[in-house]
């Protein structure tokens, strides 16, 4: 048996979203920018398509930027804040994904900006009064906390933050790209300036995101090129990609709450099992459903000598799961969000990261295979 388990790195994608692909990947040729009958086709299909996701956040279609992904799409809006809103002062957590970490320290690098870091708890909860300290500079200040986690699953009070940065005149840029599909959001309710997306975190095809853009704030091309995306964003479009995308969001938005309450219910079986399994098990991040992404568990096991072969031995058992962010799993450095909540590094964890499609026979082989694993190859 395999069984996967390592959604929040990716998910696989739908059947029906492979269904509204395959017509434009066998006819859907034309390119959008073209004016005859061809390219009007696929036109349409990317406008329809931008219509829908507007839709389903409650916001304008001019709204939504279609991008690669969300590693571009943050890119987008932390680099247009500072070339075309002023900003000269970030606020972001140390434990952010490194499309916002690292893209951060290149402006401040390049001397375009400052970088302040917002305290945050051993569970990796934003200190709400330091960040108010923080934006009492005075100077144009974008603040980026993602809106939950994807190594440990913390969620951030999202519009109590809105209401601070609004307080304080500074722009406000959360990366939900762990929650996109996964929550309902209503922009119109919500008062944000950007959001991001990628598609492949809710069953949708990898190369497709957006990045939502409020229509009070600006933003300009970060790759050159064309027209396309109203001069937003130059390149031909993934017009089948788009389709998947605008495809994958309307199922996950067909009952949020239902896949929420049977995504939640297998985690919470997941931790009551390995509690009642293990005397010295803990978890990185937060659990309490009502502060946790309900889709991610990151699993704090017993110490052992030989923590580095957990992943590996899994992976051989049929387990799939990873050890933090796929984006660094190349990197011989351990995860940062994991020493930015001063968590202990000597004991092994494991990220299990659930999706709608995920069944409580397969938790429950996991489950066996994890005391395997500590019974005879970890002891």
């Amino acid at each position: 048996m395999r069984v996967y388990l390592d959604n929040a790195a990716t998910t696989p994608i739908a059947k029906e979203v492979v269904e509204a692909m395959l017509p434009v990947l066998e006819n859907g040729f034309g390119n959008p920018s073209s004016t005859h009958f061809f390219g009007r086709q696929t036109k349409a299909l990317i406008e329809t398509s931008r219509r829908t996701v507007a839709k389903l956040l409650n916001c304008q279609a001019s709204e939504i930027i279609f991008t690669s992904g969300g590693t571009e799409a943050d890119n987008m809006a932390l680099f247009s804040s500072v070339q075309l809103m002023g900003v000269k002062h970030i606020i972001t957590t140390a434990i952010e994904h490194h499309a916002v970490g690292h893209t951060a320290e290149a402006i401040e690098k390049a001397g375009h900006a400052k970088v302040s870091y917002v305290k945050i708890d051993e569970k990796g909860h934003v200190d709400l009064t330091d960040l108010e300290r923080l934006l009492q500079t005075g100077e144009k200040t974008l603040v980026s906390l993602m809106h939950a986690n994807n190594e440990i699953a913390t969620l951030i009070p999202i519009k109590k933050i809105s209401e601070i940065c609004r307080k304080h005149n500074a722009l406000f840029h959360s990366d939900t790209v762990q929650t996109m599909g996964h929550y309902a959001f209503d922009l119109a309710d919500l008062d944000i300036d950007f959001i991001t997306c990628a598609a492949h975190k809710f069953h949708g095809p990898k190369g497709i995101g957006f990045l939502y853009v409020n229509k009070n704030v600006k933003v300009e091309a970060l790759i050159h090129g064309g027209a396309q995306e109203r001069g937003f964003r130059g390149g031909t479009e993934n017009v089948y990609g788009i389709v998947g995308l605008a495809k994958a969001m309307e199922l996950a938005y067909e009952d949020v709450a239902a896949h929420q309450a049977h995504v939640q219910t297998l985690k919470t079986y997941m931790i009551e099992q390995l509690k009642a399994s293990f005397d010295t098990i803990s978890f990185h991040g937060e659990t309490d459903p009502e502060r946790s992404l309900y889709t991610v568990l990151n699993v704090c096991f017993p110490k052992t000598d030989k923590a580095g072969m957990l992943l590996f031995t899994l992976d051989l058992k049929g387990v799939a799961v990873s050890g933090g962010s796929a984006c660094s799993s190349g990197a011989a450095k351990g995860s940062h969000v994991l020493e930015g909540i001063n968590a202990d590094m000597t004991r092994p964890n494991a990220r299990f990261s659930f999706s709608r499609y995920t069944t409580k026979e397969e938790i429950d082989y996991a489950l066996e295979q994890v005391k395997i694993v500590f019974d005879k190859t970890l002891a």
